[in-house]
């Protein structure tokens, strides 16, 4: 399976949600995303969201992380963690930070 680091938001309660970066893995067909024992499928009526959770229907934001850090549709909301496991990996791939 293909993976990817990708920025992860949960919609569910509000505009700006806990967001994290981490390597999520896509199906052979690439419509729907696996993370963290979740599976995520793309919505057709998209508010702010471009993706839900398959067994609870919560929303998310999922696209791949920008190079200047600024991943949040609006500004503000809480730290976006990186996961461990990715890292080194996003500072020297992604924000170009040897």
């Amino acid at each position: 399976m293909r993976s990817r680091i990708m920025y992860i938001e949960d919609k569910s309660q509000s505009l700006n949600g806990p967001a994290r970066i981490g390597r999520v893995t896509f199906s052979k067909t690439g419509k729907t995303i696996r993370y963290n024992g979740k599976e995520f499928a793309r919505t057709t009526f998209p508010l702010k969201a471009n993706y839900f959770d398959i067994a609870t229907g919560d929303h998310y934001w999922i696209s791949g992380p920008h190079k200047d850090g600024k991943d949040r549709l609006y500004a503000g909301g809480p730290e976006i963690e990186i996961d461990e496991d990715i890292r080194d990996e996003y500072w020297r791939e992604i924000r170009n930070r040897r």
